[in-house]
């Protein structure tokens, strides 16, 4: 892929690079399992942040008790 073109649809080479993988996977059974192995990955990461944020104290459950009478609906206006 030529970077002028990249550069104009405003893609990252790690994009990029993404997309050159993909272009090798040929069922569907193959971009089932990747989708399993990035869910995985971005599921673990949470994991981590999560209890980051829980050992630091930045969350605890005294925070998570009060999302239950959290109200984020978006308003609507009339």
């Amino acid at each position: 892929m030529e970077t002028a073109n990249n550069s104009k649809i405003g893609l990252t080479p790690f994009q990029i690079q993404m997309l050159e993988l993909v272009s090798h996977v040929k069922t569907e059974k193959e971009m089932n399992d990747i989708r399993c192995l990035l869910a995985q990955y971005f599921a673990k990461r949470a994991e981590e942040e999560i209890e980051q944020l829980w050992g630091n104290g930045t969350l605890n459950e005294e925070i998570v008790e009060g999302w239950k009478y959290e109200h984020m609906r978006t308003p609507y206006q009339p």
